[in-house]
């Protein structure tokens, strides 16, 4: 596969993953998971969504994986 139709498969998923964010928050809670690190003070917050982070690495890490077996 050349460079040229990966990036236009990248922007296209880009676009489809913008486009079902919104509802996706809303029923998968990301960016609220527990284990996220959340810290709210007078006048200072602080959140960091680690476990977000893992689980959506864990999720691209697969996606990436089955694209390539089928790009064999």
């Amino acid at each position: 596969m050349n460079m040229s139709k990966l990036l236009i498969f990248a922007g296209i998923g880009l676009i489809v993953i913008g486009l079902l964010w919104p509802f996706a928050s809303k029923f998968l809670h990301l960016g609220r998971l527990p284990g996220d690190i959340a810290i709210k003070k007078e006048g200072f917050s602080f959140y960091f969504p680690i476990v977000t982070c893992l689980v959506l690495s864990v999720v691209l890490s697969l996606v990436t994986y089955v694209i390539r077996w089928f790009m064999k």
